[in-house]
């Protein structure tokens, strides 16, 4: 077997090269059937780190195979009124086909947790779809489940209400 040489890194929304791959690495996301089975518009794909950097509470992860974008962790910074701390929600979470199986998503995942923990942080969060089995595994493998306050309850939901 092969060794590749894995980069994970915190991009840098100012660089050309960052900017570009996460457009892309995005855009690979979206057309996958995961992600919505559709290509992103360009005018998205080529301001998505331009509008990242106006955020101060986002941060992404790249992750280079190789020297090829191989994978990318978006995140923001949000808040848990109950525990009274700042929270990290992974907000998508895309590793390229070629490089499936490498360990990309854990090792960008591990970089997160440590930005989070820099920050002070007292979870990580993220929604997952129910049919992505493999996504699941992934989080699972590294820690996360279901999300509920009282089991008899159930499992919290994540729904949407577009503007």
């Amino acid at each position: 077997m092969v060794t590749k040489k894995i980069e994970i890194l915190i991009a840098d929304y100012h660089n050309p090269k960052h900017a570009h791959d996460l457009g892309w690495l995005l855009n690979q996301y979206a057309r996958d059937p995961m992600g919505g089975g559709g290509a992103l518009p360009g005018e998205i794909t080529d301001t998505l780190a331009s509008e990242l950097a106006k955020r101060p509470h986002a941060f992404s992860v790249l992750c280079y195979v190789d020297d090829q974008p191989a994978g990318l962790i978006n995140c923001f910074e949000g808040f848990s009124t109950f525990i009274g701390r700042a929270l990290v929600n992974i907000h998508d979470v895309v590793v390229v086909d070629n490089y499936r199986g490498l360990n990309v998503s854990q090792r960008m995942l591990e970089c997160v947790e440590e930005q989070a923990r820099a920050r002070d942080c007292c979870k990580l969060t993220l929604e997952v779809l129910e049919g992505n089995r493999t996504a699941q595994g992934a989080y699972r493998k590294f820690g996360f489940a279901g999300y509920e306050l009282e089991p008899e309850f159930g499992a919290a939901l994540f729904w949407q209400k577009s503007l």
